[in-house]
């Protein structure tokens, strides 16, 4: 990997952005040519051609399902020309699921080299506002389970294929970013060691972090909050330079072995720091006083955890990460003294060919959040083509496969940089459920309520409708699925088997591994007097819809009050799932 300035960055992407519509049709150009065999773009009959009318008119806009059979095949091991020129050797697991399963994305080293360039362009910015010397980062990332598909594909997240990456470790040290824990930590296979070894090598390199991240602002939030629990610990380790027997897997205890040594004087100052810190005000520039900001995904699901992470940051500004998907990068936020809560990202335009699906909000729903609208979908439009202050949906063309692929994100547009959009992101279109990162959509809650509904059979009940509330009026936050049935008669063991069915139902793994550490309650059951949803259809109904168009909501915000109080009111049981322990 070459060292570059930031200077030199930053000058690297004004040239990209300055006629970034060029850059966008060569860039299309490319990926068409080094996937000109591809099987799939030759279903469509593009015969080779390189420019972008011929390949919006011949190729379809696409959603994960259309092309599931070909992702499948390669991972069943067909190495011919499936989606690509050359053969696909990694796939992506997507915390999104289809039709309650995982998705998988093909990965390659041309999305290595887009994730590299993304972060480096937004390095380069954030230097040069605030300029980190020779040092570490506090990093608080897991690598997940490395699986090999039936066809010898390897399978795991896309943090963990990036992680795993030499080149990718190189362009960490050339943006000088390299973690302080071994990879053993990142790797290891229990979230909880790795946790506490990741604090434990932070203090321990306490003086050298220049900046804290993770992927996700809940991660970082849940990482101080477990830091108020076992300071103690951390500071009895560094005194004597024995690792705790809480961590217990042998790669991560002699991994970590080797960097911690007896430190009486180290730990003396992290206790007595600890100790004068004022509901732990402040507690990241207290411990790691040369850290320049604090950094990760902070906008959507995220933005609930930013209160809390400014009480720990204290002074330190907040900065969000850059936006992609699984599926491929999108844009890095060059201007990072906004907050987060007004964070844009600046399209690169050479990492993939993209294009907007505008969006428009019924009549009568212009004011209406939620992401679950059916939208009123215009034409694509090419990346230059976008107009400030208009919503659309992302359509992605990657090197990886991806042809035409909506995304299903809604995004605003907030201004341009040169002539590249900068985009700030408003929700996920489908989704319905989050809490921190877990995804869970509209369908993913109907197979949910189908798999309990099985229980109902045997005594002859069913699930007249039903809808959803994430509630964060206790910590941790909890799903709750509100059900009307067609009878009064369900047994309470019934019932509370159903909230523990629906429970497992949710298969993304977000949701599974946050249940597993309790970072997100146990599910709630409510269920309803009969008539509930009449009395919500009415609602709907007094406000000028139409019964012909009425639509039971699949999921309830706070903000929508009414539908809440005549919820709420309605309520005549509640089950708590305890398929997670208690």
């Amino acid at each position: 990997m070459t060292i570059c300035s930031s200077d030199e960055i930053i000058d690297e992407f004004e040239l990209i952005t300055r006629d970034a519509g060029r850059v966008q049709q060569d860039t299309l150009r490319k990926i068409l040519e080094l996937n000109a065999d591809a099987e799939y773009l030759n279903r469509f009959n593009l015969e080779r051609r390189t420019d972008s009318k011929s390949f919006k008119s011949c190729i379809p806009l696409c959603v994960h399902s259309d092309i599931e059979s070909y992702i499948q095949r390669i991972a069943d091991g067909d190495n011919s020309q499936v989606l690509t020129g050359k053969p696909i050797t990694s796939l992506s697991v997507s915390s999104g699921t289809t039709q309650g399963k995982p998705k998988f994305l093909p990965f390659n080293d041309e999305l290595l080299q887009s994730t590299i360039q993304i972060f480096r362009t937004s390095y380069a910015f954030r230097n040069r506002e605030y300029p980190i010397g020779n040092g570490k980062a506090l990093q608080f990332v897991y690598g997940s389970k490395q699986v090999f598909t039936q066809g010898g594909i390897l399978a795991t997240t896309a943090t963990t294929n990036l992680y795993r990456s030499w080149r990718f470790k190189e362009a960490m040290k050339d943006i000088m970013s390299q973690c302080c824990s071994p990879d053993e930590v990142i790797f290891g296979p229990d979230f909880h060691q790795s946790l506490y070894c990741h604090l434990l090598c932070g203090l321990i390199y306490s003086d050298e972090v220049q900046f804290v991240f993770s992927p996700f602002a809940h991660s970082l939030v849940h990482a101080f909050h477990t830091l108020e629990e076992v300071w103690e610990d951390l500071c009895a380790d560094i005194r004597a330079g024995v690792l705790s027997k809480r961590v217990t897997t042998p790669s991560i205890r002699q991994a970590v072995s080797k960097i911690l040594r007896p430190n009486p004087e180290l730990a003396s100052s992290i206790y007595n720091k600890c100790q004068n810190l004022s509901n732990w005000y402040g507690v990241i520039p207290v411990l790691w006083p040369n850290a320049k900001y604090i950094y990760g995904i902070m906008t959507g699901s995220m933005e609930p955890y930013l209160k809390k992470l400014r009480h720990y940051a204290g002074h330190l500004p907040l900065m969000s990460a850059d936006y992609g998907a699984s599926e491929g990068w999108v844009g890095s936020n060059v201007n990072p003294t906004l907050p987060p809560e007004e964070v844009t990202y600046a399209v690169l335009p050479n990492i993939a060919y993209f294009e907007f699906i505008p969006l428009e909000k019924p009549k009568g729903e212009e004011m209406e959040n939620s992401s679950s609208i059916h939208y009123i979908e215009s034409e694509p439009v090419g990346l230059t083509e976008v107009e400030v202050g208009k919503i659309y949906e992302v359509v992605i063309t990657n090197f990886a496969g991806l042809y035409r692929y909506r995304l299903g994100d809604i995004v605003k547009i907030s201004g341009f940089h040169n002539s590249t959009p900068e985009l700030q992101f408003i929700c996920r279109r489908s989704l319905v459920l989050s809490i921190n990162i877990d995804k869970n959509t509209e369908k993913d809650l109907q197979l949910a309520v189908e798999e309990a509904e099985k229980l109902l059979a045997e005594e002859k009940l069913e699930v007249v409708d039903f809808t959803s509330l994430v509630d964060r009026s206790r910590d941790p936050g909890h799903y709750v699925i509100f059900w009307e049935l067609n009878s009064d008669n369900a047994s309470e063991e019934v019932l509370s088997s159903c909230a523990n069915s629906m429970d497992l139902a949710f298969v993304d793994a977000g949701y599974v591994g946050s249940r597993k550490i309790k970072t997100i309650g146990a599910l709630e059951l409510r269920v309803l007097r009969k008539g509930t949803f009449g009395q919500v259809m009415n609602h709907y109904l007094s406000l000028g819809g139409a019964v012909s168009q009425f639509k039971t909501p699949r999921f309830v915000t706070q903000s929508n009050i009414k539908v809440l109080q005549i919820l709420n009111r309605n309520v005549t049981q509640s089950y708590f799932s305890t398929a997670y322990g208690i």
